[in-house]
């Protein structure tokens, strides 16, 4: 059974029935149907009364209908819709003036065409036309737009979102007992400018592709009447601050997945407190049968620590600055083209490197782990300079570290005699390239279950070129500049502190690095063989 995206049909079908409750309405009201009209008149008669006998009542709501004025609710839209765009959201910010937009000309636009009179006893003095509520018409879309935006928005948990909502649902609430109880307008125009709202925010939502349903959840068990299977199942790990448009992302990410069959995925974002452990383990439960892991290596690399020995495929879509794990599984760094590569890719089993140190719990990589030199690289490139430039930030941080000092180092490859070397640095790899396609490791392969070693001394600033002209050309001989080793464990240990890095990413300074090769640990959805 296939769970395709929405036909046109489908989708035309949703904007009728989001626009059927402010069509029926409509139709009762202006048809005179004996109950509504009834309950209108009925409604205004006890506010003019009641306000007749009660004018500081009457103070209090004039001044509440002030504050909740429509404009003030579509203020509050383009507030948040400069901050999306701020954090280039640019579906989002336009879905969401759209809509604001649309709210306006349309209550207007329904007032001119209906032409309904106000109450006889009204208690303040308001133009225009009763039918609808353009109070409760934007107060709807303001609390609707709103939910839609808030569980898109990076770095918002649950409780702060709800501390959001909960006042703006309020505001839908107390902008139309104010109308009632100003007796400016009937219930009736209240129920029509809600149900307008939900018309409004119905066919805005389509438009744009947006999908602020709930999420399905399915057994993976055989359908008794049929025989058939559940759609597979797919997480989505998402670092929301590596995901620019977080909106469009989910919409291109989930189209692909619906186009093969997929349900509707479990999209969990890690926060400051949590790389990805957390998430994985989420996944895991949720018995998925891919999880796509979008963000930058660090976060790669903690969700494939998380995932090891599962079997389950980890899709890596690049979203960070170096994307090395992606590279060097040759994943294309065009989010299209990497999506449809993983999703009409293959599994293949990889290696993952169990590594532990000083001040160091015991974790894994999936790229390489480095001492020295390529570590304090990393450590200085400045955030901001990634975020505009990508991984050419790194030049810039290793012309300021050009001159890094030496440290001597003991390796030990598995069981054999420790070798001493004074080094610049020192990078145990598990796969070989760098950006910009430079071999560092030329020869390491992510399933051959060994560790490739490259210690790299030159002694001074002018020996660079050297080193550098070696490593482009992928020369292999060994000289004091430059040696190569492998194996399946690895020691490194420093006499003094220096900084140290796992798959890009820094783990503080130390002394020391213990690796050990496991096999096979990791199942990748990697591009089929062309």
């Amino acid at each position: 059974m296939n769970h395709h995206p929405p036909s046109p049909v489908g989708r035309a079908l949703t904007v009728v029935l989001g626009a059927l409750p402010f069509v029926v309405v409509t139709l009762l009201v202006f048809g005179n149907w004996p109950p509504l009209a009834s309950w209108d008149a009925s409604v205004a008669a006890r506010a003019a009364s009641y306000g007749a006998a009660h004018p500081g009542a009457v103070d209090f709501w004039h001044v509440v209908g002030a504050v909740v004025l429509p404009w003030a609710c579509r203020a509050v839209i383009v507030i948040v819709a400069v901050y999306l765009w701020q954090r280039r959201a640019r579906l989002l910010t336009i879905w969401l003036l759209v809509s604001a937009g649309a709210e306006l000309g349309l209550v207007q636009a329904v007032k001119a065409i209906f032409g309904r009179s106000r109450p006889a006893q009204m208690l303040v003095e308001t133009d225009g036309f009763s039918y609808v509520s353009g109070h409760a018409a934007a107060a709807f879309v303001m609390a609707g737009a709103l939910g839609v935006v808030l569980p898109s928005v990076r770095g918002w948990r649950r409780r702060f979102r709800l501390l959001v909502l909960l006042p703006v649902v309020a505001v839908v609430g107390i902008a139309s007992v104010d109308r009632i109880a100003l007796n400016v307008h009937y219930v009736s125009d209240v129920l029509g400018g809600w149900a307008l709202g939900l018309a409004i925010l119905t066919a805005t939502t389509i438009g744009f592709g947006l999908r602020p349903g709930l999420r399905r959840r399915r057994r993976r068990t055989s359908d008794e009447s049929d025989g058939t299977t559940a759609p597979p199942r797919a997480a989505v790990i998402v670092n929301p601050i590596k995901v620019g448009d977080g909106v469009a992302f989910r919409r291109k990410v989930t189209r692909a997945l619906a186009l093969r069959g997929y349900d509707d995925p479990l999209w969990l974002e890690t926060r400051v407190d949590d790389a990805g452990r957390a998430m994985a383990q989420q996944a895991i439960e949720y018995e998925s049968d891919l999880v796509l892991v979008a963000g930058g290596d660090g976060t790669v690399r903690v969700v494939c620590s998380a995932l090891a020995h599962t079997g389950i495929p980890v899709g890596v879509i690049p979203a960070g600055t170096g994307n090395l794990l992606a590279r060097n599984l040759h994943i294309p760094l065009d989010l299209d083209d990497a999506l449809e590569r993983i999703l009409e890719g293959r599994d293949r089993r990889i290696d993952l490197v169990r590594v532990h140190g000083d001040d160091l719990d015991t974790d894994r990589f999936a790229v390489m782990a480095g001492l020295g030199l390529d570590a304090a690289i990393i450590s200085d490139a400045p955030p901001h300079l990634k975020k505009q430039i990508g991984w050419t930030a790194y030049l810039v941080s290793a012309a300021k570290n050009i001159n890094h000092p030496s440290v001597r180092v003991r390796v030990t490859i598995d069981d054999g005699e420790p070798i001493e070397r004074r080094v610049r640095t020192v990078v145990i790899g598990n796969v070989g390239m760098l950006q910009a396609n430079i071999p560092l490791l030329p020869d390491a392969r992510p399933d051959d279950g060994l560790l490739d070693v490259v210690v790299i001394a030159p002694r001074r600033v002018t020996q660079w070129p050297i080193v550098v002209w070696r490593l482009l050309t992928r020369t292999n001989r060994t000289d004091m500049y430059l040696e190569r080793f492998t194996g399946r464990k690895v020691e490194l240990h420093a006499e003094a502190d220096v900084q140290r890095q796992l798959d890009g990413d820094p783990i503080g300074p130390g002394r020391s690095l213990f690796t050990e090769i496991e096999p096979g640990a990791l199942t990748a959805r990697v591009p089929r063989r062309r």
